[in-house]
């Protein structure tokens, strides 16, 4: 792996990082200012949408995060993995912002998850591809 597909990697691994933390603070929040830290959402539908929020990020960030490793140590071109990480994570934050909204279904929502979807097709029809010899490295 070069440098460049390193530091793709390592910038969407760090936002990730963060964003992950962020969606947990906000659970923690939530949880912290019904006066109790009880398991379970206590039937506050903004606890769910944020536990929500939170558990669909940590349901995909690590398949997708693994993909883009994956790719960079095959040898896909770092503008790739620079467009791969970039639809993922602003797929993840746009679906939180959806998540976190009070009516169902929304377009936020929709286009999070869309992006997500793009990003786990592409990634993973981009290995396959990879790994049967059609898609070339640098």
């Amino acid at each position: 792996m070069n440098s460049s597909s390193a530091a793709a990697v390592a910038l969407y691994v760090g936002l990730n990082a963060l964003i992950l933390l962020v969606l947990a603070y906000n659970v923690g929040s939530r949880r912290g200012a019904q006066g109790q830290l009880q398991p379970g959402d206590v039937g506050d539908s903004s606890l769910v949408r944020a536990i929500r929020a939170h558990g669909n990020f940590a349901e995909h960030a690590p398949m997708v995060l693994l993909l883009l490793l994956v790719m960079a140590l095959v040898g896909i071109d770092p503008r790739w993995l620079h467009l791969f990480g970039a639809l993922f994570t602003a797929g993840r934050v746009i679906g939180a912002f959806g998540m976190m909204r009070p009516t169902h279904p929304n377009a936020l929502r929709f286009t999070g998850n869309l992006a997500t979807g793009l990003a786990l097709l592409v990634g993973g029809a981009a290995l396959v591809w990879w790994s049967a010899g059609v898609v070339v490295g640098p």
